[in-house]
């Protein structure tokens, strides 16, 4: 962790010693009473957190805010099938640590149907792994994950301004890596699941002006595609 994020902060604050993060302070970052640590709530504020107390029960600190103002996220949305849940623990976490503004994850013709009520879901684990990748990244901003029950119920959440990509190595591309992108204008990136888009799903990104792009011949697996996407992406935005 390079910052520790909670929901809420005050001055002062107790976070009880069988808390994840309490356990963290204490046995990975080895911090004792007078040590500070980078803290921040999340969507709101990055600072300061210093130990007033520890004992066995818990850790109290205050917390001084630094930057009222959370950093923001690229204008970024991603587009992913449903994929095995230990899969999509992956690209959710690398995803946030990589600043995609916002994800939405999306149940395509190839997708096993059950993905999408994966206990990842139903129990909110994915919200506590979108945090840890911002924890990762340093930084307080969380990026928004919205669900979508087809490729077209994803299509029609999209902002109306975007320059819209889709990855795939069927249909005829362009290298990714050639595309020249503003740094200030919203992109969607879609990436298919296990076994990519189907050839209706093709058609429909062609029918609502997807430009096609490839990272080349080899056929990646879905996570490493999302990684590797979003570094090539921004790179040609200029944000990395």
């Amino acid at each position: 962790m390079n910052i520790i994020l909670f929901s809420t902060l005050a001055e002062t604050n107790e976070l009880p010693m069988k808390d994840h993060r309490a356990r963290h302070i204490k046995k990975i970052l080895h911090l004792v009473k007078g040590d500070t640590f980078q803290a921040g709530v999340i969507n709101q504020s990055k600072g300061l957190a210093t130990i007033t107390k520890m004992d066995e029960k818990s850790i109290s600190f205050t917390y001084e805010v630094e930057n009222e103002q959370a950093s923001s996220l690229y204008p970024v949305t991603l587009i992913v099938a449903q994929v095995r849940p230990i899969s999509m623990r992956r690209i959710l976490r690398e995803a946030v640590s990589l600043g995609v503004g916002s994800l939405i994850l999306c149940t395509t013709d190839t997708a096993e149907k059950s993905y999408a009520k994966a206990n990842l879901y139903t129990s909110g684990e994915y919200e506590n792994i979108l945090v840890d990748g911002a924890m990762q990244s340093g930084q307080s901003r969380v990026s928004s994950v919205q669900f979508a029950s087809s490729l077209k119920d994803a299509i029609d959440q999209l902002p109306t301004d975007a320059e819209k990509i889709v990855l795939d190595n069927v249909w005829e591309g362009v290298p990714l890596s050639s595309l020249n992108l503003g740094e200030k204008q919203p992109v969607v990136l879609a990436i298919g699941g296990e076994r990519g888009f189907s050839d209706r799903e093709r058609t429909l990104f062609k029918e609502h002006a997807f430009r096609f792009a490839s990272l080349g011949k080899r056929i990646l697996r879905t996570e490493t595609a999302c990684s590797a996407g979003i570094a090539v992406l921004l790179g040609r935005m200029g944000l990395l």
